[in-house]
């Protein structure tokens, strides 16, 4: 199926032919061929650079319980102030569609990859700025301010880097292996927490926990900066997508407002999209990201037994990635994610009952087959890509992506602690809630845009 066939030069012709999207678009790009070098090269770098900058997002998380600390009175609770560090760490997700929605626009119109060094830009320096600030102590209430202003940086940042990513590596490799592809870009988000556990474990076995709270928690935000500085070098060797450069050669670039064309005619893909990426973020920020604060807060962990089993979950999750992307390009997408939700509910309900209760290797044990489970989200982008065409589908991806994550990304963590207050566990119900849903939204998914 040739690009062509799919838009017109008039806009009546387009919506007509952009109604019924699917990943065979852009075969006439790639054909039916294998990996090359150029792909494992492209792949290689769009994973190192998103591990990178996902690393210079994801620092703050943890490093909460200091920054409440620091960056707030000492006369609020620590409840309220956690709340608060909660708060400010939601506000990067709130300014997500933002940064989306404008790169995703100039994405459509005049290129991927012009996006990349902006996105790292804007995350790289905001994260130096952070380990360099001044708290509370020395200059009142414009501390949090100032904390508030840069993860509203990094929010727009982050908000073009993963939707651009994603489009960038499924329209560089041949269709039959976007689902691997993905799988592997994912999986070095997730390393990019990775690197932050390892970092924070790092600092724990260094530092006394005195000389962490004074100064040491400023290393890894100030190495993270530089860090994405580096990914700006790595971005200028990657090439625009094949996909891009026909449109562009054929003049068949959309001509007009992306978002528009998207809400018109992909009301379903959006809503998908959407709850997607609410699945997305309990396996990310809730199983992940937050699990140190509530094993060292509710069940007496010490902040480096605490580090390594989350640097275990995330190891099994970059696992969990590749396998589940390698099992989407063979079994399909939706059959792929229903049974990874299955597999997030089941270790799920086992991990979170067996916390205080079991020994610590079974928890680890269990922890580790959460962890893997929960690379079903690997499979995530590629049901994204399936349901836009190219001409709209990084403003398509951008959009149901961030404005999910903006809604219930933000707020994941601020409920999670709401929920704690009724039961030590009350994440675990998030969890299942949100699994559930991820296959109902795969049964209509295989519906509408797997149909054999």
């Amino acid at each position: 199926v040739e690009i062509s066939a799919l838009i017109s030069k008039c806009p009546q012709c387009m919506k007509q032919n952009m109604t019924e999207p699917t990943i065979q678009q852009y075969d006439d790009v790639h054909g039916n061929r294998w990996l090359n070098r150029d792909d494992y090269r492209t792949l290689s770098l769009s994973s190192l650079g998103g591990a990178l900058e996902f690393y210079d997002f994801v620092i703050y998380v943890f490093y909460a319980k200091i920054i409440s600390e620091l960056f707030f009175p000492s006369t609020l609770s620590p409840f309220w102030a956690m709340l608060n560090t909660y708060g400010i760490f939601a506000a990067g997700y709130f300014f997500r569609p933002l940064g989306g929605l404008v790169m995703a626009h100039f994405g459509d119109l005049v290129g991927r990859k012009r996006l990349f060094a902006l996105s790292i830009f804007l995350m790289a320096l905001p994260t130096v700025m952070i380990g360099l600030m001044p708290t509370y102590e020395s200059i009142g209430y414009a501390a949090p301010l100032l904390l508030l202003l840069m993860r509203i940086m990094q929010g727009i940042a982050i908000g073009g880097e993963i939707p651009a990513a994603w489009t960038f590596v499924s329209e560089h490799v041949p269709p039959k292996h976007v689902g691997f592809a993905n799988g592997t870009l994912t999986a070095g988000l997730s390393f990019g927490i990775l690197l932050g556990a390892l970092m924070s474990l790092a600092i724990a076995k260094l530092f006394s926990e005195a000389e962490i709270h004074d100064w040491a928690w400023r290393i890894p935000f100030i190495v993270g900066g530089l860090l994405g500085f580096v990914t700006m070098y790595l971005r200028s060797y990657l090439k625009e997508t094949p996909v891009f450069q026909a449109m562009q050669e054929r003049k068949q670039l959309y001509q007009g407002m992306p978002v528009k064309e998207v809400l018109q005619n992909y009301r379903l893909s959006v809503v998908l999209g959407m709850l997607f990426t609410w699945f997305l973020t309990a396996c990310v920020v809730v199983v992940l990201l937050a699990m140190p604060q509530l094993l060292i807060g509710t069940f007496g962990y010490t902040r480096a037994d605490a580090f390594v089993l989350q640097s275990t979950g995330i190891v099994m999750q970059v696992v969990g990635c590749v396998l589940f992307g390698w099992l989407a390009d063979r079994i399909g997408g939706g059959k792929a994610m229903v049974l990874g939700s299955i597999a997030v509910s089941v270790c799920a309900l086992v991990y979170y009952s067996a916390l205080g209760v079991w020994s610590a290797s079974a928890i680890f044990a269990t922890y580790a087959c959460l962890g893997l489970a929960a690379g079903a989200v690997g499979v995530v982008p590629m049901l994204m890509v399936r349901m836009y065409p190219a001409p709209v589908r990084f403003t398509g991806i951008s959009f149901s992506y961030n404005v999910s994550y903006a809604i219930v990304g933000g707020l994941t963590l601020p409920v999670v602690q709401w929920l704690s207050r009724y039961s030590d566990i009350g994440a675990m119900y998030y969890v299942l809630f949100l699994a559930a849903l991820s296959v109902v939204c795969c049964m209509v998914f295989m519906r509408k845009f797997e149909r054999v």
